[in-house]
Formats: structure tokens, C-alpha cells, sequence
């Protein structure tokens, strides 16, 4: 087939005019049985072959979810939008994963994308702008936050993470320890993850940890082996991890040193932890991803909360 075959060659051959082709091929309107046959014939001989997409442009959709995320590399968002994912292919949508690095300008452009329909949606695994900028432009298309977006009026998919550190926290408590230093992947001003995270320590031990047990910026296997040297100086009985393999590059440089290991607890419930055999937290990101997916899809401007789950080992 000539590449250039389009709606009027088909007319053409078919003798039909290219509206009723058009109308034939996008299933709307009336075709009369005859033209039905007559144009089937010229679309098997000329092997023409619809562009799915200037079709779905045609009809206002792009059949497309943007899903943004600060980093590629990072499991917490690889398994949500695996999740998403899920969702999509199962409703014959599309993804395109868009880094933003926390970059505010990144984060505008992708929002303007979906006012020119370059996306029906947006999901937003994390971000640096305001939630009220998202919010507002939902009146150009489905906005998602993975995140409890408070009184903010948006679409949201997030877990319910307090409860379940607290129950964390309590144990840690329970068990008599007393050092605990807690790893971040970003600041507490930051992150609505790190601020829950404090804010059940504080809840369940009335005051919040010293800063020196603090550590930001760990979000990697590699970059928690660098902190393990500095965490180690503190001489903690207990290390609260962001994720498993964090806790994984810690332990890897406690053994590497010969430094007697603390009590550990990651999160996400990763093969590394498993392995380890270290208690752990479940958030159950997939699950997650496919709630945002749902949102993104149906267009709802409501909130799916993810109940999550402490695992002892």
C-alpha cells in the first residue's frame, strides 16, 4: 500500500463520497448496507490501515495518560505505574512517563500539554508545584494526585500511611528502643510523606526526632551505603527506613565495617527486605497505581484511599 492512501483515495475507488467514508470508518452516522460492502472491498484491497491516533484527535481524545514522576530509577514509582499501567492497557489507553525532577517549569509544560489534548489526563505521582495549581486545571482534564489532598478540590489516589507508622512507631516503642534514626528520601517541608512520617513519631513518642537522626535525600541502595558512615557515628539501636533497599545499603555497609548491627524496619515490602527478613510496610503501590488509573480514566473528582500494612518478620 502507497503510504499516502487516505479517506478520498478510498472514496475515489469506492465511488462514494469521503464524508460517508469517514463515517463508515468511525463508525457514526448512517452507511448504508451497499457502501458498507463497496468500501470494505477498497479498504482490503488498498490495505489501508486507520491512523488510530489523528482518529482519536478527531474526536477530542488522545487515548493517552501522562504520568509524571520526579525520577525514573526510584521502585516507589516503578511499581505505581505498573499499577497504572494495568489500568490503562486494560481500557486500551496509552502512557507516556514524563521525569519531572521536581522542576515547577517541567511540571507547567506537562499541564499545558493537557490543555492542548495532548494528554486526556495527568497523574501526578509527586510534585513540586502547589496542589491548587494542579486543581485548576482540571477544567481542561483529569488531574490525579497521589497524595491526601486535604480541602484541595482534586482527583486523588493515595495511601493511608499515619495509622499504619504509628503502629510501626508503637512497636518500635514497645520493643524498647529509644535511638531510632528515621532515612528520607526528601525533606520534611517538602514532602507530605516525610511530614506524616515525623508526625507519627511525634504522636507516638510526644516529641519530634533530633535532627541528627534525620537523614534526607536517601532514596537508593547506593546513596543509603554513603549515609550508613554518618548513621553509624550516631550509634542508633534502631534504623526506620523510607524503603527496603535503603535499609539494604545500610545493612550491606554495617557488615562491610564489622559494625554491630541495629534493629531495622524498611518499607514497600521489596525482595531486599524479604530477604533481609526485616519488618516492613506496605503500601501497596501497585494496588495504588491502578486507583489512579481508575480516576484518570473515568474522569471522577473524588479520592481512593489505600489502606496499608505493617508486616513483622
Amino acid at each position: 500500500m502507497d503510504y499516502m492512501t487516505n479517506i478520498r483515495d478510498i472514496a475515489k475507488k469506492s465511488g462514494y463520497s469521503a464524508s460517508t467514508v469517514s463515517r463508515f470508518l468511525n463508525q457514526t452516522g448512517y452507511v448504508s448496507q451497499s457502501a458498507k460492502q463497496a468500501i470494505q472491498q477498497v479498504i482490503d484491497e488498498l490495505d489501508y490501515v486507520p491512523n488510530a491516533l489523528a482518529r482519536d484527535l478527531s474526536k477530542g481524545k488522545s487515548n493517552t495518560i501522562g504520568i509524571v514522576i520526579p525520577q525514573m530509577q526510584h521502585p516507589f514509582f516503578t511499581e505505581l505505574i505498573n499499577g497504572i499501567m494495568d489500568t490503562a492497557f486494560a481500557a486500551d489507553y496509552h502512557v507516556s512517563v514524563l521525569e519531572s525532577r521536581y522542576d515547577e517549569q517541567l511540571e507547567e509544560k506537562y499541564l499545558e500539554k493537557l490543555h492542548r489534548k495532548a494528554f486526556d489526563a495527568l497523574i501526578f505521582t509527586s510534585h513540586k508545584l502547589p496542589l491548587a495549581r494542579l486543581a485548576a486545571y482540571q477544567k481542561y482534564g483529569p488531574v490525579i494526585c497521589c497524595e491526601d489532598p486535604g480541602i484541595t478540590p482534586i482527583a486523588a489516589a493515595y495511601v493511608l500511611r499515619k495509622k499504619t507508622y504509628m503502629a510501626a512507631f508503637n512497636w518500635i516503642k514497645k520493643n524498647r528502643y529509644s535511638k531510632i534514626a528515621i532515612t528520607l528520601s526528601r525533606p520534611y517541608q517538602l514532602s507530605a510523606t516525610s511530614k506524616v512520617t515525623l508526625q507519627a513519631y511525634r504522636d507516638v513518642f510526644e516529641t519530634f526526632p533530633d535532627d541528627q537522626l534525620i537523614f534526607e535525600g536517601v532514596d537508593s541502595h547506593p546513596v543509603a551505603y554513603q549515609a550508613a558512615s554518618r548513621i553509624a557515628q550516631i550509634h542508633p539501636d534502631f534504623i526506620f527506613g523510607n524503603i527496603d533497599d535503603v535499609i539494604a545499603g545500610v545493612y550491606q555497609y554495617y557488615i562491610d565495617n564489622q559494625l554491630k548491627l541495629p534493629k531495622m524496619m524498611g518499607q514497600e515490602n521489596q525482595i531486599s527486605g524479604k530477604l533481609l527478613k526485616i519488618p516492613t510496610i506496605d503500601h501497596h503501590l501497585r494496588q495504588l497505581g491502578q486507583a489512579a488509573g481508575r480516576l484518570a480514566i473515568s474522569g471522577d473528582v473524588r479520592q481512593i484511599a489505600i489502606e496499608s500494612d505493617l508486616i513483622i518478620r
